[in-house]
């Protein structure tokens, strides 16, 4: 009974909290990269990524006012596209596409995968910050160039013959000594 009474004014006041604090938004947006998984040859460059972003509240406006990204090293994101194209708010039911944000690739980036996430952040006004809206993964292969798998291509060719040429000497009996 002793510990009934000492938890009873603890919960009491979180259940009071619980009743007056701001409400936290559940994801209200429907985000689709166009081409999430985009490659580029190792040389560097740039890529695009465009997409889709949907209001599927049937009641609230959002206000899409900031983003939080990340972007596996050496890539770099340029958010501007998200700044300069997006709208400030979608009302409910309300949809846009445009360019999102760039990817650049530094020459000499080493072949294979790279990850990254995107985050809408906003919430019911402007000013709002708090709400992640939407997010999307997206990846970057970095492939060979191709003049380097030429490259590779003639060298482990020009070896193979090499070897080649050398087994057979061997088992003609050419370049033995007696």
């Amino acid at each position: 009974m002793l510990h009934a009474k000492k938890l009873f004014l603890p919960l009491l006041a979180l259940s009071i909290l619980a009743l007056f604090a701001p409400g936290c938004r559940a994801d209200s947006f429907l985000f689709t990269l166009s081409s999430p998984t985009q490659s580029i040859p190792g040389s560097g460059g740039t890529l695009t990524f465009a997409a889709t972003v949907t209001n599927t509240s049937t009641t609230d406006t959002d206000y899409l006012n900031a983003d939080s990204s990340s972007v596996d090293s050496p890539l770099t994101l340029d958010d501007t596209d998200f700044f300069s194209n997006f709208p400030l708010s979608l009302g409910p039911g309300e949809s846009f596409t445009g360019d999102l944000f760039t990817i650049s690739v530094p020459a000499g980036t080493t072949p294979g995968l790279y990850a990254g996430s995107f985050e809408i952040l906003g919430g019911t006004g402007p000013g709002d910050f708090t709400d992640t809206l939407a997010t999307a993964n997206f990846n970057v292969n970095a492939t060979p160039e191709p003049s380097s798998l030429l490259f590779l291509v003639t060298g482990i060719s020009a070896g193979t013959v090499v070897l080649r040429r050398r087994h057979d000497s061997a088992a003609n009996g050419v370049g033995r000594l007696r």
